[in-house]
């Protein structure tokens, strides 16, 4: 199935987006270009507190757009404009006149690729509350330590908090972007696909992690892994061409899609 026949006969956009409680973030008819080629498609979605929300879908179906799009990160690109509304609670982020600051305090992000800064362990986590906060020594510390022990790193580098984050394995320096992260307690934690440069092994405690954190956090996955979307995530949505195509939970998308598109991509009946 190619991209020229498929296109005329895709869905427009969802807008069966049920979810059961709360949702932290409600995203509403999101149009996004890149100059003058269309990106994303009147994207409707709810992101459910404390739950899991995987993207899935080929590569260049908007997914990392949209996801970046959370916390504005897509303003960072001149000829990126978008129409819509992304509301968290009482604030609108896509608003003009939005806080940009706050909303990344509150919408964390963790990339592809690990990227620590050229610091030490204890620096990489506790830059951001020194940026946002003026605690005292002996709150930072607690800050550091609690923030790894919550990325479950803590034990494996308390006795090398001053070696530089860079000397870390992959995996290690993902757990240490994800402390990062939430030391600055962010309701909502954003992963561009967290695992792709990762060996099985550090993958799997990603994963363990990313269960963990949905206790305190909200957290949406972008992941071409469709095995990892089902197991982390309580809820998927299919993306394809810019559309969101289909958002159900998680187990209803990979064992009875409403979609034919859906159960064409699930099932590996693509090209």
């Amino acid at each position: 199935m190619t991209e020229e026949n498929t296109e005329n006969d895709i869905p427009p956009s969802t807008r069966k987006l049920d979810i059961d409680g709360e949702a932290e973030i409600h995203i509403d008819g999101l149009d996004l270009w890149y100059g003058t080629k269309q990106a994303l498609y009147d994207v409707s979605l709810p992101i459910a507190k404390n739950c899991v929300t995987s993207l899935i879908g080929p590569s260049g179906c908007g997914k990392s757009t949209l996801l970046r799009t959370i916390n504005r990160m897509n303003d960072l690109i001149p000829i990126c404009r978008y129409e819509g509304e992304i509301v968290q609670g009482e604030t609108e982020i896509t608003a003009k006149d939005a806080d940009l600051v706050s909303i990344r305090k509150n919408i964390g992000m963790v990339f592809q690729r690990p990227n620590p800064f050229p610091k030490s362990i204890y620096d990489n986590v506790a830059y951001g509350v020194k940026l946002h906060h003026k605690p005292s020594r002996e709150q930072l510390d607690s800050i550091v330590e609690k923030s790894l022990k919550r990325a479950a790193i803590w034990s494996e580098v308390s006795d090398r908090l001053h070696d530089l984050g860079t000397s870390l394995s992959g995996g290690q320096q993902q757990r240490l972007c994800i402390a990062r992260s939430i030391a600055i307690e962010p309701d909502v934690i954003l992963m561009d696909e967290p695992c792709s440069a990762l060996d099985p092994i550090a993958t799997a405690a990603i994963e363990e992690l990313i269960l963990e954190l949905k206790k305190d956090f909200t957290v949406v996955i972008v992941t071409h892994s469709m095995s990892q979307a089902a197991r982390v995530s309580d809820y998927t949505g299919f993306m394809y061409l810019g559309r969101m195509v289909e958002f159900n939970k998680t187990e209803k998308i990979f064992s009875d899609p409403d979609q034919e598109l859906t159960k064409r991509y699930i099932t590996g009946r693509f090209g």
